[in-house]
């Protein structure tokens, strides 16, 4: 620990070259357009330019859409940790929705808070941005399980 905060420390160098790999076959993330720009140790951050397809009966971007970003930028910060021959899916995601969603494009960030072996917690938020106006618009906590290769059947 330091300064209190359990340090997060990847078990795969080459996790950025993984991660990059597996989002060419994210093909729900490709269907609504959103991309992670950064992908880092324990942290990924991506965008979302907000379009018709992402909003709900009053034009309010949809919370499952929502819901997803976050998904996907906690999943992937997990992902970043854990060794190549292992996986990672979500086991439990809460997400609070804290304001609409109204805006131009939507920012997530994705982070590890508490790295396990088998799980790993992490945290994300959903910002909608117009302009230079940012809103956060919902936090979200997930487990983060850690599949081994044992784990799949063959």
């Amino acid at each position: 620990m330091e300064n209190g905060i359990t340090m997060i420390k990847t078990s795969n160098p080459e996790y950025r070259i993984r991660v990059e790999k597996y989002l060419e076959r994210q093909h729900f993330m490709k269907h609504i357009n959103f991309s992670l720009d950064v992908i880092e140790e324990g942290v990924t951050e991506g965008w979302l330019d907000i379009k018709e397809i992402h909003k709900q009966q009053k034009g309010l971007v949809h919370g499952g859409v929502i819901a997803t970003l976050a998904d996907i930028t906690a999943g992937f910060a997990a992902y970043t940790l854990v060794p190549e021959d292992q996986h990672v899916v979500t086991g439990e995601i809460k997400v609070s929705y804290l304001n609409p969603g109204i805006g131009e494009k939507l920012y997530a960030r994705g982070w590890v808070l508490k790295q396990g072996r088998k799980m790993n917690f992490c945290e994300a938020e959903v910002w909608c941005v117009s302009g230079a106006q940012r809103t956060l618009i919902a936090k979200a906590t997930t487990t983060m399980v850690t599949i081994f290769p044992e784990d799949i059947p063959k």
